[in-house]
């Protein structure tokens, strides 16, 4: 009985360390809510008087600065705010308890009438007052690039544009033009290479007709999400046919879909080759 005890003593501290996690995060739940609706009144209850909130962020020319205010500054913001026009998701959700307090971190993204604004961190300090958990500090962090939310997308880039590459390698005319807009442009290296896609589709289908259009393999990529989701642009080096070439290009969502809107090819001269090239054409020694 006596080796029974310790065992029912750690059983009870985990599940009541569990039910106070759980009424946290029905506090925090709770404080979204009526962020979203513009409640006030019910926000105030969640709070001890006197909380106080620190954002750490960046100025227009990048540069780093901390900003607070006291919880009647924060209800003052979401009442004119007004009603369900933000959303805050968050990513993850850990919590620390010790007794009376509690800390809370909640990776997160913030959207505005619907799109992205920004992602951070959320760090909540809670203490518990006479049985119930409030609110008395809330940190966040607060960016436009960097976030989860991109590395996502910069992933199903990188996979879009592999797809795009493929097509062309095996020929597949409806996948390559298919993951263009119609008023993509696609600059080759010639000088006098710049289509629109219909019209780069029209030059390229004898080379569509068989097995391999072109082959482009790549070598190394670089992508970079826009502010706000909705545009993307990379650079990527290529091992084709005419030795290793540097491409940039320009994507966008269409529908909800990336697509290219704009593809520039260039053979990848090394600087030492330079005065040979300048004698092929004709140009002399620089």
């Amino acid at each position: 009985m006596k080796k029974a005890i310790p065992i029912l003593i750690c059983l009870f501290q985990f599940f009541n360390a569990s039910s106070q996690e759980d009424l946290i995060h029905a506090t925090v739940d709770k404080m979204f809510q009526a962020m979203y609706k513009a409640d006030t009144a019910t926000l105030r209850t969640l709070f001890t008087p006197g909380a106080k909130f620190m954002s750490y962020s960046y100025d227009s020319k990048g540069n780093p600065r901390a900003k607070g205010e006291l919880v009647n500054d924060f209800l003052r913001g979401v009442g004119l705010m007004g009603e369900a026009q933000m959303e805050e998701r968050l990513l993850s959700w850990q919590c620390l308890i010790d007794e009376g307090i509690a800390s809370v971190w909640t990776p997160y993204e913030f959207y505005f009438e619907g799109k992205f604004s920004h992602c951070g961190v959320n760090s909540f300090q809670l203490i518990n007052v006479q049985g119930i958990w409030k609110i008395s500090m809330i940190t966040d962090t607060r960016r436009k690039s960097d976030c989860p939310s991109d590395q996502k997308e910069s992933m199903l880039i990188d996979s879009l544009v592999n797809t795009w590459h493929h097509a062309a390698a095996v020929g597949d005319e409806t996948i390559f033009f298919g993951l263009m807009t119609k008023e993509a442009v696609y600059i080759g290296t010639d000088a006098t290479e710049r289509w629109q896609r219909d019209e780069l589709r029209e030059w390229s289908k004898e080379y569509f007709k068989k097995e391999s259009a072109w082959d482009f393999k790549p070598l190394s990529r670089n992508i970079t999400i826009g502010p706000g989701g909705e545009i993307a642009w990379f650079d990527e080096l290529l091992d084709t046919w005419m030795g290793t070439c540097r491409s940039t290009g320009i994507m966008e969502r269409e529908d909800g879909d990336w697509k290219i809107i704009y593809y520039h090819l260039s053979v990848a001269l090394p600087n030492d080759k330079m005065d040979g090239y300048r004698a092929l054409i004709g140009k002399g020694k620089g």
